[in-house]
């Protein structure tokens, strides 16, 4: 843009520097002698296409048309005296009269002189203002009748006017200081200046501003209207400047940094190279190479195309920077559609898991039926598998042995204790430390998209404020949604449908119901004392005798001391006490045999008293001598167990008592049994007189540990049956069931862990609900051939089964009350 005073000054003191005549400003004596000449009635038109003559104002103008070249140089031959008049469009070569504006400026040619270029150049001088009354010839050059244009002048003394012509001045001086292109000899000459017309006219000649409001300017014959105006469009030029200067001055400040930080970088680049290390763009080079190498999908490819050039234009210096390398990094690491081979032969499958596992034939059944579906389908698309039972069965090593017979990566992720949903789906990478949830870290570790994935302690999710785990495990686990998986810091879909995942809990209560409606679950039960010895035999002790460098020469551990371990010393399901109780002894021998000392290479029982401490109490029948006390069969997390129910009477008034920290389901049953008895007392040959008389106290040992569920129903109804009736009940029986109101016996669960914690405490019969006649059938007839089984449909066929005809000693005489009352 050009600024006030943008003329070419230099181009203008070259053409006149030898004319003596020329006068660049004027004097009020000149403009006076200005002023006082006439106007002639008529001159030759000269349309100028984009400037504006303004009196008293120096130009130079070049002429290329033919009739302005004619009208030039037959001006300057004669009085050198010609009209100039602006076009209003100057994009019209030959101008008529109503294309040209009326008012203009009588002008003196100074000078004419031929240029290098061909073109004609003339220095021509403002005079008076006039106005066009006619054309009078076209031909060869426009000539036209004129009207002077007479400027009206404020009178003198004018205060306004005067501050008018200062503040000109000063606003003119300021963008003369200000402007970078404007020569300082400019403001020299504005201060010189005398004539408050001709610093009008000068300042509107080289202002800033369109063709069209200069001659707005010129036509306007008011000087102080004129002066007014001039110093709009100066301030508005004023502030432009200001603003622009202020845009160059920040622009310069922030390419001066940046230019500071390139050559920084780049002596920092050159440093690196010369101590051999790794500079940024190797680094992004690297990338690149290892994403050819790459098998992700096309949208994969373009987001990572994507991240890759925000990270080239990133400072390497900024925060940013490491996120961003963090996030490619974990695009790299991805097995993106990477699978390892199935080995699909299932009869070295069923070998691998027979080897490594004792037992749990319908679990590998169930693992071989997986297997074959791969096999014949081709895909590994099936229910996710949930395996169910106590600690120390297997659970855990089972998806071991399956990776091993599969050919796949295994990997275990421990849920115990997860609270937070981003462990799942990881946190977003705006987030300072974000990372990837759990499931896309193991894949990356496992470099592979099929792994066995082994979904450790699934029922001890938590749940907290930072979102609900299982919720977030919904999609993991649901074969419909798994292939389609969401990871925050990916912020992309994830293909987990190859992924063959393996659940394993102690307890179904605490599972979401959504979570466990997406698995099959497999309950895998506590071993039998003959499974816990081929156990302890073939792989414990072999395993042991590896991890503490002991040679099986060393040590013998018979089969009758792993029972006596397991019957003295173990009170679990699974087998992980036994193996504990195995590595005692095991290095107790290593010691002895590191310090060259004597020991027992065969320990016996009153070694094992020595090694690994007095034996535990076993929980065993405590005979039939009292009334009211029958063995009951429960089931815990950690397997199954028996547990007492003591019932006693005293003198009052029918009030029943119930101790033993029970539950609201254990308490209910307790009640239903109590008033089962007082609808049954003539079955049970019980006067009714007994109920009013005596309170009856319910009691349940191990009052610190809590107790709940139906399956104690009928062991309650049967002491209380004893204590009433004053009757033995049979030696070595134990019971489980549920029981109604209407005398029903309803089955329950945990029936396998059940029956070995009888075994263990040395029961010899057990009454079931019909119903769960078929879990017998599951278990091998060889573990329970020393069981005798009583299955009942009805309550009283359970007292039938379990109190002996015969009194207890020293009965409680029930009918004392009642006697008493009679005498009287």
């Amino acid at each position: 843009m050009k600024n006030i005073f943008d003329i070419d000054s230099a181009r203008l003191s070259n053409i006149l520097e030898e004319d003596a005549e020329f006068i660049p400003l004027l004097t009020s004596q000149d403009e006076d002698q200005m002023n006082s000449e006439q106007v002639p009635d008529s001159l030759s038109i000269l349309p100028l296409k984009n400037t504006v003559l303004f009196p008293g104002v120096v130009i130079p103008i070049t002429v290329s048309r033919d009739k302005s070249i004619k009208l030039i140089k037959e001006a300057y031959k004669g009085n050198k005296t010609i009209g100039v008049v602006s076009q209003k469009n100057d994009t019209i070569e030959d101008p008529k009269l109503e294309e040209l504006n009326k008012i203009g400026t009588v002008a003196y040619i100074l000078k004419m002189l031929q240029m290098p270029d061909g073109n004609t150049t003339a220095i021509i001088q403002g005079k008076k203002r006039f106005e066009i009354k006619e054309l009078i010839q076209t031909e060869p050059y426009l000539k036209a009748n004129i009207l002077p244009f007479a400027e009206v002048k404020p009178i003198k003394g004018d205060k306004e006017f005067e501050a008018l012509i200062g503040s000109l001045k000063d606003l003119a001086l300021k963008i003369v200081k200000i402007s970078p292109h404007i020569p300082s000899e400019a403001g020299f000459a504005l201060k010189n200046i005398e004539s408050a017309s001709f610093l009008i006219n000068f300042i509107s000649s080289n202002m800033n501003v369109t063709v069209a409001d200069k001659q707005k300017i010129l036509e306007v014959a008011d000087l102080k209207e004129r002066a007014t105006l001039v110093l709009g469009h100066l301030t508005k030029d004023l502030q432009m400047l200001e603003l622009k200067n202020q845009i160059q001055n920040k622009v310069k400040v922030d390419l001066d940094k940046q230019q500071r930080e390139y050559f920084l970088h780049q002596q920092m680049k050159t440093i690196q190279e010369e101590l051999g290390g790794n500079n940024y763009e190797q680094e992004i080079e690297e990338y690149k190479k290892k994403a050819k190498t790459k098998k992700w999908s096309k949208e994969t490819d373009e987001t990572f195309e994507k991240e890759l050039k925000k990270l080239e234009r990133m400072n390497p210096n900024a925060a940013e920077y490491s996120v961003q390398t963090n996030y490619i990094n974990t695009l790299l690491d991805l097995p993106w559609n990477e699978y390892t081979v199935d080995n699909l032969n299932l009869k070295r499958a069923e070998r691998i898991l027979n080897e490594d596992h004792y037992g749990l034939e319908k679990i590998k059944e169930r693992i071989l039926e997986h297997l074959a579906v791969m096999k014949l389908k081709g895909n590994s698309k099936s229910q996710i598998i949930c395996l169910y039972g106590p600690p120390g069965v297997g659970k855990t090593s089972l998806g071991k042995s399956i990776a091993k017979a599969l050919g796949r990566k295994y990997v275990r992720v421990s849920l115990g204790g997860l609270r937070d949903e981003a462990e799942i789906r990881g946190h977003r990478k705006t987030y300072i430390g974000a990372m990837p949830g759990r499931i896309i870290q193991n894949l990356k570790k496992a470099q592979s998209s099929n792994p066995v994935f082994v979904l450790d302690e699934i029922d001890k999710v938590g749940n907290h404020f930072q979102g609900d785990p299982s919720s977030a495990l919904l999609e993991v686990l649901d074969p419909e949604q798994n292939n389609t998986f969401y990871d925050n810091f990916l912020e992309m879909d994830y293909d987990l449908s190859k992924v063959m995942f393996i659940a394993t809990a102690n307890s179904l209560s605490s599972i979401q119901p959504a979570l466990r409606d997406r698995m099959e679950i497999i309950e895998v039960n506590g071993y039998t004392l003959e499974e816990k010895i081929q156990i302890a035999k073939n792989y414990l002790i072999p395993k042991q005798l590896e991890d503490h460098g002991v040679k099986k020469s060393q040590i013998n551990i018979n089969d009758k001391l792993i029972e006596y371990i397991i019957d003295n010393y173990t009170r679990e399901s699974g087998v992980r006490g036994i193996e504990k109780m195995i590595s005692k002894i095991i290095r107790s021998a290593a010691k002895s045999i590191a310090m060259k000392k004597k020991y027992t290479t065969t320990p016996t029982e009153n070694d094992l008293v020595k090694i690994l401490g007095v034996t535990h109490e076993k929980d065993k029948y405590q005979g039939n001598d009292v009334a009211g006390v029958v063995t009951g069969l429960a089931w815990t997390p950690v397997g199954g167990d028996i547990l007492f129910i003591e019932v006693s009477l005293s003198r009052g008034k029918g009030k029943l008592t119930l101790t033993g920290n029970l539950g609201d389901v254990m308490k209910e049953s307790a009640v239903i049994a109590l008033e089962y008895l007082k609808s049954h007392y003539e079955v049970l040959n019980i006067k009714p007189e007994v109920f009013e008389n005596w309170n009856v106290h319910i009691h349940v040992p191990e009052g610190a540990t809590p107790k709940d569920g139906p399956s104690a129903g009928i062991a309650i109804l049967t002491a209380l049956a004893s204590a009433f009736t004053q009757r033995k009940v049979k030696k070595n029986l134990a019971m489980t069931g549920e029981i109604t109101l209407r005398g029903r016996v309803l089955p329950v669960g945990g029936i396998k862990e059940k029956i070995l914690a009888a075994k263990r405490a040395g029961i010899k019969e057990i009454i079931l609900c019909e119903d769960n006649q078929k879990d017998i059938a599951e278990i091998k007839p060889e573990y329970i051939k020393e069981l005798k089984f009583h299955y009942v449909e009805k309550m009283i066929d359970v007292v039938a089964n379990s109190l002996l005809n015969e009194k207890v000693k020293n009965p409680i005489n029930l009918n004392v009350v009642e006697e008493k009352k009679v005498e009287k």
